[in-house]
């Protein structure tokens, strides 16, 4: 056994026994307290469980951010306490960053750079940034993944049965085994920086000719499947134009609308993270002009029958056909689709749809308060799915519903006010779904990813 697969054995017990401790104990705490009749809604529990996945950094901490994304998964208190643990998470320090560059590119990296700042831009869970220049003058991002992540990985994923069971106690009438499939794989990829870089050069290719959308360009001879470094891309935190002017908000979130919706229509391919620090705002002549796409670790392919259902769900409900609202559900996996489950998943599904069904100027959310925007549904649906029985949840839908949450959850924050059903009516007009998986051969083997490879899911 080599030095590196000691460290990697060593690593990965001592992961497992840190991760089945803390998880283990919060989950048997949140057991007891289901047992004793305390609510499970209480907000020690969404804080206990967060505070133990916060000090264990690295994957495990990414499944409850993305747990925390997924709708109807966890109670709102949950929700809210996961999705903090992206913006607070610590960076390492300066003798991790030697190290990593050091293993990465060699005793000589400084020599490699013009100037090279040590204290982290940005940090997460699965690495953090920093802000570089090379010698031909050009700023670049560093991307370092924390220590030993590739043996964390594995780690934790053997305690994501403990998350979704701990989901279980919450929502019994939801079937998560595809969901815990689905989070395993984005997540293996997410850890592959050199699929990252690649993902990169199919965005740049997908959206070369978006003059309000920038992509960043990897810049291959200092990275690595653990560091990445492209160009940096100047901007301004989405957040901070909240108060700008209707027409200046606009325009940022059309950019956001066009990013997302056009790869999956043209290409069958979708930025999934919604997390607003993968986006910032780009401006010209003093005002927003675009935005700026940073993080490209969760992209995620889809097969074009998938997309498809997608225009189909729409179809079907422009026309009230529920023969094609019912295809639509087949096609994106979901089993045994009855009358009762169309009945169900119609009331999540109009919700999501209806800003682009709406041919009229109106806001994403139509006079509902941001903090109540869905859980009126979210409530239906649970009821009517406790009566259904087990429902399983279709690995393919997991990320592409979250993303849609997200990108609404940005046009909420932005106060937008369009006619996203014009913008969406365009983006579909003439579809086809043969062309789609032409464009998508093209472009995937363009950037070296390939279906066969698990791009396409």
């Amino acid at each position: 056994m080599t030095d590196r697969e000691r460290d990697s054995l060593a690593g990965r017990v001592s992961r497992y026994a840190r991760v089945g401790a803390g998880v283990g104990g919060a989950a048997a705490r949140i057991a007891g307290a289901r047992l004793f009749g305390r609510d499970l809604t209480d907000a020690r529990n969404a804080a206990d469980l967060a505070a133990t996945l916060g000090d264990l950094k690295g994957p495990l901490m990414k499944i409850a951010q993305l747990l925390g994304t997924i709708p109807d998964l966890v109670p709102p208190e949950f929700a809210a306490e996961m999705q903090k643990l992206q913006a607070e998470a610590p960076p390492m320090g300066a003798a991790f960053v030697r190290r990593r560059m050091k293993a990465e590119l060699g005793a000589d990296w400084r020599d490699r750079f013009a100037d090279f700042d040590m204290t982290p831009a940005a940090a997460a869970s699965l690495g953090q940034v920093h802000r570089a220049r090379l010698h031909d003058g050009r700023d670049v991002a560093v991307k370092l993944q924390y220590p030993a992540m590739a043996s964390a990985v594995e780690a934790d994923l053997s305690q994501l049965g403990v998350l979704l069971s701990v989901q279980r106690r919450f929502s019994p009438e939801l079937d998560t085994s595809e969901v815990g499939e689905e989070l395993a794989e984005r997540l293996r990829e997410e850890l592959d920086y050199a699929r990252e870089a690649r993902n990169i050069a199919l965005y740049r290719d997908m959206l070369a000719g978006e003059a309000s959308i920038r992509v960043p360009e990897a810049v291959p001879e200092l990275s690595s499947p653990r560091l990445l470094t492209m160009t940096w891309l100047d901007g301004s935190r989405l957040l901070d134009h909240v108060e700008r002017p209707l027409a200046e908000r606009n325009r940022i979130a059309a950019a956001m609308f066009r990013a997302w919706w056009m790869p999956f229509f043209r290409y069958g391919v979708i930025h999934a993270d919604p997390h607003l620090g993968n986006y910032t705002v780009f401006e010209e002549e003093g005002r927003p002009h675009g935005l700026n796409l940073l993080d490209f670790g969760a992209v995620r392919v889809f097969p074009p029958g998938f997309v498809g259902g997608v225009i189909e769900l729409y179809e079907g409900f422009r026309n009230d056909d529920r023969e094609r609202i019912a295809g639509a559900y087949r096609k994106w996996g979901f089993r045994d689709v009855t009358d009762d489950l169309i009945d169900t998943l119609n009331i999540w599904a109009r919700f999501i749809y209806s800003p682009l069904l709406d041919d009229r100027v109106r806001s994403m959310a139509d006079g509902v308060s941001p903090q109540d925007y869905g859980r009126r549904e979210v409530y239906q649906v649970q009821q009517r799915l406790k009566a259904l029985g087990t429902v399983t949840i279709p690995r393919e839908f997991v990320f592409m519903d979250r993303a849609a949450i997200g990108l609404g959850a940005v046009m909420l924050h932005l106060k937008a006010e369009m006619n996203f059903h014009r913008l969406f009516a365009d983006l579909i007009a003439g579809f086809d779904e043969r062309e789609l998986a032409d464009r998508q051969q093209t472009a995937l083997a363009a950037a070296g990813l390939h279906p066969a490879a698990g791009a396409a899911g």
